[in-house]
């Protein structure tokens, strides 16, 4: 780590920071893009190579880049608002919308796909378990 885990904090993750600090609105997209580890970032592209294409064959760059931007903004926001403690990053939020959204590629006019409902339970649940039993990884970049 050349900057100790400086520039990630500087520009890859959203905490609570001034909203006179310009770089607070540019971290609301840019958490995405920053991990805490090698395994962290190996964990999250491997499903974005292996999902992403489809989806973006099915809904074109533009929409998915839309999409990817949507998710990382209110991602961001919920941590603001409702985390001020703790810090976010890595594109696990961008990893789960493609999961749904793939999910529901599928889907018929008024019914929920039961792969939807599997997968959203097992992802959150696994999300719930990590967070329960995973020592906090974030707050040693700072």
């Amino acid at each position: 780590m050349l900057t100790g885990g400086g520039s990630t904090r500087l520009l890859f993750c959203v905490y609570r920071a001034p909203l006179t600090d310009p770089l607070t609105y540019v971290r609301m997209f840019t958490h995405v893009l920053g991990h805490a580890n090698y395994t962290h970032f190996i964990g999250n592209i491997m499903l974005l190579l292996v999902i992403g294409p489809p989806l973006e064959e099915k809904y074109g760059s533009r929409r998915l880049l839309g999409c990817i931007a949507l998710t990382a903004l209110i991602s961001g926001l919920v941590q603001y608002l409702l985390f001020p403690s703790s810090a976010l990053l890595g594109a696990s939020g961008i990893v789960f919308m493609m999961i749904v959204l793939s999910s529901l590629a599928g889907m018929r006019a008024g019914e929920v796909p039961l792969t939807l409902v599997l997968v959203v339970l097992l992802y959150l649940g696994g999300e719930v378990v990590d967070a329960v039993t995973t020592r906090d990884s974030v707050s040693q970049l700072t």
